[in-house]
């Protein structure tokens, strides 16, 4: 982590050498009050004052005061050219992390990276302000201590003897530390990723939160994350010790070295001017400097590294759970895709949204043969979208597992190999801005036209790709209606030709007329098909028929539970047999009213379970 950060802030500085050399240039300009402070001092003291001369003395004090307006215009033009730096090399880390997150957030059975809104804002921002503290700091640093080691020099030698050595010692603790100290910045980042998703879990089901009454086991789990961060908090803080030693040896050591060994230094031929003058280097040039490094290396420059380390890690390196599951997935990934329908295997399926919640399902065992047609059932929160979830394999079951021609859903591969095995259509359809065949060839890169051209007729939207324009025609998802997009939708579906398709209330927004075509398109196809019916005529449709009403399940034909499920009848009495008159192709844009809701509302009766 630590080598890929250092790469990725050498290459970014690589690339701005004209801009960095721009900075170190007026970088120098700055140091001119640091290089002549103590040289001018000396010179106002010896040859000025103490030769009673205070006319010279004044005269050398303006000098240095000329130096100090030299020093803060070069001071001026080195911050603003710091934004030469900082600003692309915040638009690279924004690349990086979008990069990152995109990577985790569509793994396959993996929920989506909500950490990644934490590095995207909080730690991007404080990576920028970090990165242009540090190029101030340490470069600034370096030139001042460069320029302070050559004015002792020129005043005397000896004062190197009194200043050079504590200097090292100092710097040389500080850095060896440094190693520690990124270990526990780096705790604290993680810390506040793990309550980046805390939070954003909670923030999405806080609803269910409620109703479940689940308010004390949310608690505890987010204190325990919030009790991490604070405990890593506190760890870093710790080492602040190490960092006030390391400045005390560094920077105040020489100081008092020098005041203790004034009289040894006057014996030995060094002026009072030049000892005030080298007092005046360390208090008035070297220290601030030394503090400006030491806190800027030892908070922002840690900060940086781990955080830079961090997001270069997401962005390349998959994490611990993907790592686990790299066996089984290398070994499903490539699996050959046979012709026909899937083999669906559901044994002991149970889920539920929380463990003291009372569960959505419970125990299901469910065996869809291959190319067998399966309509689910049931009013609304009986878990029919949850139970298409699980088969797809993007929720994870409390208990029990779901098998696709005899392999582990979850262990599948992604990309186009999903796609050929599996495709799950939500209620609301994913468009997104590019051309309308980048849309439809989203799950079938290469795709050909007449295969796209196919699977658009099969599922009635011809008109619609004759009204946006054709294939080529830019399409801004805003300007799309939820029909119209549910369109789309199905018939990128169609094109990868998956084992097994599901339909998660992925027509509601159809009427009638279209909804069939749709669901036909998909059942005249050498495939598996689950639709979540939004009307009982896709119960019609459908070889075997599920109802949920909770954890209890029923399976049979559309006879055997008129038969046998009193939850069914109920539902196809209050359907009504009546089918609105056919609808032209293409005028899906507002879906019609609900069958069954208008013979509710002619009845005059509510029935016991709605949809």
């Amino acid at each position: 982590m630590k080598r890929r950060a250092v790469q990725i802030l050498c290459s970014s500085l690589g690339r701005r050498r004209r801009e960095y050399r721009r900075l170190v240039a007026w970088s120098l300009v700055q140091a001119v009050p640091a290089l002549l402070s103590g040289w001018i001092v000396a010179r106002a003291v010896d040859r000025g004052f103490l030769a009673d001369r205070p006319a010279t003395g004044f005269l050398w004090l303006g000098v240095l005061a000329v130096a100090h307006l030299v020093g803060a215009w070069g001071t001026r033009h080195a911050t603003l050219g710091l934004a030469s730096l900082i600003e692309p090399f915040r638009d690279e880390l924004v690349t990086l992390v979008t990069t990152g997150t995109l990577h985790r957030s569509a793994r396959l059975g993996g929920p989506a990276d909500t950490a990644g809104v934490a590095r995207l804002t909080e730690h991007v921002e404080r990576a920028r302000d970090a990165y242009g503290a540090i190029v101030l700091f340490v470069q600034g640093f370096v030139v001042t201590a460069v320029a302070v080691l050559v004015g002792l020099a020129g005043l005397d030698p000896l004062l190197l003897v009194l200043v050079l050595p504590p200097l090292l010692i100092g710097l040389a603790l500080f850095l060896a530390a440094l190693r520690t100290m990124a270990a526990h910045q780096r705790e604290v980042i993680l810390a506040d990723e793990r309550i980046a998703e805390v939070t954003s879990a909670l923030t999405g089901g806080l609803r269910d939160v409620v109703a479940c009454g689940a308010e004390d086991r949310v608690r505890a789990e987010t204190a325990v994350q919030v009790d991490a961060a604070a405990r890593a908090a506190v760890s870093l803080a710790r080492l602040t010790a190490l960092r006030t030693a390391a400045l005390g040896i560094s920077g105040w050591v020489p100081l008092l070295l020098i005041l203790l060994g004034a009289p040894w230094l006057v014996r030995n031929g060094v002026t009072a001017g030049a000892i005030l003058g080298a007092v005046s280097y360390v208090s008035q040039a070297l220290q601030p400097a030394l503090q400006g490094f030491v806190r800027g290396l030892g908070s922002s420059g840690l900060w940086l590294m781990v955080t830079v380390g961090r997001m270069a890690e997401i962005a390349v390196e998959p994490d611990r759970h993907e790592t686990a599951e790299a066996g089984s997935r290398t070994a499903t990934a490539h699996m050959p895709v046979r012709p026909g329908g899937a083999r669906v295997e559901a044994r002991g399926l149970t889920f539920g949204y929380a463990r003291s919640a009372e569960p959505v399902i419970r125990d299901l065992h469910l065996v869809l043969r291959p190319g067998e047609h399966l309509a689910v059932v049931g009013p609304s929160g009986a878990g029919k979208s949850t139970l298409a979830a699980l088969i797809a394999g993007v929720l994870e079951p409390q208990a029990g597992q779901v098998r696709l021609d005899g392999v582990p859903v979850r262990a599948l591969g992604s990309g186009e190999s999903l796609a050929r095995l599996r495709v799950l259509i939500p209620q609301e359809a994913y468009v997104f801005a590019g051309t309308l065949r980048e849309n439809l060839t989203y799950l079938a890169p290469g795709a050909p036209s007449a295969d796209v051209e196919s699977a658009v007729r099969s599922v009635g939207a011809a008109p619609l790709v004759d009204r946006l324009g054709g294939y080529d025609a830019p399409l801004t998802p805003g300007d799309l209606s939820a029909g119209e997009r549910q369109l789309l939708a199905l018939a990128r579906a169609l094109l990868p030709a998956p084992r097994l398709t599901l339909l998660d209330e992925a027509t509601c927004h159809l009427d009638p007329v279209a909804e069939a075509i749709a669901e036909e398109a998909f059942a005249r196809r050498p495939g598996t098909l689950v639709v979540v019916a939004h009307r009982i005529s896709s119960a019609l449709r459908a070889d075997r028929v599920l109802v949920m009403d909770g954890t209890r399940v029923g399976l049979g034909t559309h006879q055997e539970l008129l038969t046998g499920s009193a939850l069914y009848r109920d539902l196809v009495g209050h359907w009504g047999v009546a089918q609105p008159s056919p609808a032209p192709l293409g005028s899906m844009v507002t879906p019609s009213p609900t069958p069954w809701r208008s013979e509710w509302h002619r009845s005059g009766s509510v029935p016991r379970s709605s949809w």
